[in-house]
């Protein structure tokens, strides 16, 4: 690891000369006659323009794919994941059998690649069955064939390859986001380094789940909106193909996931913020009329056709209710506060996380005196940042429509949560809708530091006595790589499953069970959802893959609105099967059947909990 870190800072200390002279290639924000500027190091300069611009981008994608492939496999798949897994074969969770006792190999059955199944079971499946729409899906199911099976079921490296590598793609993609609005290479080339090392990308990016595709979408459909604020403010019409691009882009986002709906809402209030603000500088109503508005009114009905197709499918599915279940309820006290909390940390979690959800106080801390130490510093850094971008009329109005993205989205959370009872805060994962606003702001900040105008540096040499931006006489390029570094680290966290960890850890459940019960066992849980399903099929999974426990047995004791349903089944399996044996009741909401009361139940307090996954154990002699 000593290894790894020094080629880090090595790495960067190369990266600085390259993007310097990459940036010198191009307009910069700043007098290129300031005393900041530098001459290049080594022999960047003597490449093409085009290299030099190309290159940074080239570095930036290797690190990104690099980051988010190591230990692409190292953590369990959770529930959402087998989700993916399942649907994207074709198969069913239907073909698990509830209420009786059932071997690993028959729990796993629809983790097995289908040769039999079709695009078309797919879409099936995910209409009537999930509540997601079906483009990703069929593109992991195109991409999953590539891939042999790995000991008879479908290959996990394969499942989450796809997701890593159209996160790495998302590298060059902010790139021309940031260049577009802002028309710098400088801002773009800070905006991927950003993108590369976010450690919510990299979360993303190492799950089998389809948000790093729709990151592209929100991606694209950002670049539309700046180029039509421009053509807005230019008063002139937008080009037909950008129409037809933005409605295109739109149309592949809501077919990937239905809350890509919540990007368009917030572009909509921006565009909303621009039809005001060109009423007030000038009277004439007929403006809102004019052909660029009109062609973003095309857009408009465009992209509702194109979401409206998808309102027969969700209104059909039945199980779309119980699927959401967990970020619907109610709150009492403190709970109100709890959405502002969880909106915030995953705002912070974008760019800086360190291991704070370890369970060791001796790791917490520090990492906790580290992150607050570094927000303390690079907070006015960054709001200065955007300060200064804002004293420049051609990038105030990208930041104000950037940051009109971004808080608008953030409030259409809030009125999800507290209007709606829907707490979308609760999903991490779900702020994906404008997650690449956040990146190219701070590009955009960062490019500022990077180039920090003479007024900003004489005030603070006046303050500090040296050339610095900021507190510690830290100047802004190596403020930059600071922050850079930072989330570097934070990429690091989340791949050694120390920041963003899974929600279930059924590798240390299934290490538990061999520790404790030398018999065979039966491990039994309630069952609503596919999503209990792929609770056990996680324990199942790792029983398959140690290959330790002797005659493992799996119940899913179905529940709809009675309990005792389940604690029927359950009652009915106790008395078919030979003692002695061990009795694992993992996330049982139902009554305890009796037949199990007669067993030894066994004092968990002294054994260790594991995410996902309350129990109880019962010694069945």
């Amino acid at each position: 690891m000593r290894v790894f870190f020094q080629g880090a800072f090595y790495f960067y200390k190369q990266i600085i000369s390259l993007l310097s002279a990459s940036a010198n290639h191009f307009l910069p924000l700043f007098d290129k006659n300031s005393g900041s500027q530098r001459k290049y190091w080594h022999n960047w300069h003597r490449l093409p323009p085009s290299w030099v611009n190309l290159l940074p981008i080239l570095i930036w994608s290797i690190v990104g794919i690099s980051l988010r492939l190591v230990n692409l496999t190292a953590k369990p798949p959770w529930t959402d994941e087998f989700a993916t897994l399942v649907f994207s074969l074709g198969n069913t969770f239907l073909s698990v059998p509830l209420d009786r006792a059932i071997a690993p190999d028959i729990l796993l059955q629809p983790l097995q690649p289908n040769p039999a199944a079709s695009i078309g079971d797919v879409i099936h499946n995910l209409a009537t069955q999930d509540s997601h729409p079906p483009l990703y899906f069929v593109l992991a199911y195109l991409w999953m064939k590539l891939f042999p099976s790995d000991g008879g079921l479908v290959s996990l490296f394969g499942a989450r390859l796809l997701p890593a590598i159209i996160g790495a793609a998302s590298i060059p993609c902010v790139y021309v986001l940031g260049r577009v609005a802002f028309r710098s290479s400088l801002v773009g080339h800070l905006t991927a380094a950003m993108m590369a090392v976010s450690p919510y990308g990299v979360f993303l990016a190492q799950e089998a789940r389809h948000y790093t595709l729709a990151i592209l979408w929100v991606i694209g459909s950002l670049i539309c909106l700046v180029i039509a604020t421009r053509h807005i403010q230019n008063r002139t019409p937008l080009p037909i193909w950008v129409a037809l691009f933005w409605i295109g882009i739109n149309a592949l986002g809501i077919a990937t996931h239905y809350f890509f709906t919540l990007t368009l809402g917030a572009e909509v209030v921006v565009l909303i913020f621009l039809a005001w603000h060109q009423l007030q500088t000038s009277s004439k109503f007929s403006l809102l009329f004019s052909p660029p508005w009109r062609r973003i009114y095309a857009v408009a009905i465009g992209t509702c056709v194109a979401g409206l197709i998808w309102i027969p499918t969700l209104l059909e599915n039945e199980n779309r209710g119980a699927l959401t279940e967990w970020i619907r309820g109610s709150r009492v006290g403190l709970d109100w506060l709890s959405p502002i909390f969880q909106a915030l940390g995953t705002l912070i979690a974008m760019i800086c996380l360190l291991p704070v959800e370890s369970s060791q106080a001796l790791v917490v801390i520090p990492s906790g005196v580290v992150m607050l130490t570094f927000f303390i510093w690079a907070v006015p850094i960054l709001l200065r940042g955007i300060k200064i971008q804002l004293q420049h009329p051609e990038n105030r109005m990208m930041i104000q429509v950037l940051a009109g993205v971004v808080i608008s989205a953030i409030a259409i959370f809030f009125i999800f949560t507290y209007f709606l009872g829907i707490d979308l805060t609760r999903g991490a994962r779900y702020n994906f809708v404008y997650f690449p606003a956040i990146v190219v702001l701070l590009g955009a900040s960062l490019a500022v530091c990077w180039h920090p105008p003479q007024e900003w540096m004489e005030t603070e040499q006046g303050k500090n006595g040296i050339t610095s931006i900021g507190k510690w006489g830290i100047n802004g390029k190596k403020a930059v790589m600071l922050i850079w570094l930072m989330g570097f680290f934070s990429a690091v966290t989340v791949i050694c499953n120390l920041g963003y960890q899974k929600y279930y850890r059924p590798d240390l459940f299934v290490q538990l069970i061999q520790q404790t019960s030398p018999t065979p066992v039966l491990i039994a849980t309630t069952h609503k959802t596919y999503v209990h399903t792929g609770e056990m099929m996680g324990v199942a999974r790792e029983i398959k893959r140690a290959n330790s426990l002797q005659n493992p047995l799996f119940l899913l004791a179905h529940q709809d609105r009675d309990p005792n349903s389940s604690t029927i089944a359950l009652e009915n399996t106790l008395k078919q099967l030979p003692r002695p044996f061990d009795l694992w009741l993992v996330n049982f909401h139902a009554p305890v059947a009796e037949t199990a009361k007669k067993c030894v139940k066994s004092d968990t307090q002294s054994l260790p909990p594991v995410d996902g996954y309350e129990y109880e154990l019962y010694h069945c002699q």
